[in-house]
């Protein structure tokens, strides 16, 4: 029986990032998971465009959106709804 093989080339990088912050990305990884792998997915959706959608949307848009993130009538939704009426002027 013969070993499978991949069709798609691998190689290795170096980058250098803050010691906390690859010990706090280390930290959301499942036992199982691959570092290399989900470094490999970021890239991927940043190239893709993933994380761009903000700008597809109108600044009143995403405040709205915001909003719901806050209780109703708490001092941020408050603060929101005031920010929404003076754009909306």
């Amino acid at each position: 029986m013969s070993a499978r093989r991949s069709k798609t080339k691998y190689t290795q990088i170096h980058v250098s990032i803050p010691v906390r912050l690859l010990e706090d990305f280390d930290d959301t990884l499942q036992f199982n998971q691959s570092r290399s792998k989900l470094i490999s997915t970021l890239i991927k959706n940043h190239l893709d465009g993933d994380g761009s959608e903000l700008y597809a949307h109108e600044p009143v848009e995403l405040i709205e959106f915001l909003q719901y993130k806050f209780t109703r009538g708490s001092p941020e939704d408050v603060l929101i709804e005031s920010l929404l009426k003076i754009l909306s002027k």
